[in-house]
């Protein structure tokens, strides 16, 4: 399964936040509703967590959507990872034949 590293980046925030609250992943799965085994493919960043479920993780938690997420620079540094691993692709910032810059 391939793994988006600003997911795998989201859902160690995820569970950071959860064990600050002091729950476990199957104690927190069954208070949020959520499937256990979903769950923790939300927090290896193994799913890409649908908007209501970010929602639903917050709610349970006690805590504003936003703490869930992780610094952009974080996220940013992620995609650059990502980018880089990716086979043949250019480096971000490098030229093409025509003198146009890649794209991220």
């Amino acid at each position: 399964m391939r793994k988006y590293p600003q997911l795998v980046a989201l859902g160690l925030q995820i569970r950071k936040v959860r064990e600050e609250k002091g729950y476990t992943q199957e104690g927190f799965a069954a208070e949020s509703g959520i499937d256990r085994a979903y769950y923790g493919r939300i927090e290896r960043g193994e799913n890409n967590v649908a908007s209501l479920n970010v929602i639903k993780i917050a709610m349970t938690l006690g805590v504003e959507v936003g703490e869930l997420y992780p610094p952009v620079r974080v996220l940013g540094q992620a995609a650059v990872i990502q980018q880089a691993h990716r086979p043949g692709s250019p480096p971000p910032g490098a030229c093409c034949a025509d003198g146009r810059h890649v794209e991220e």
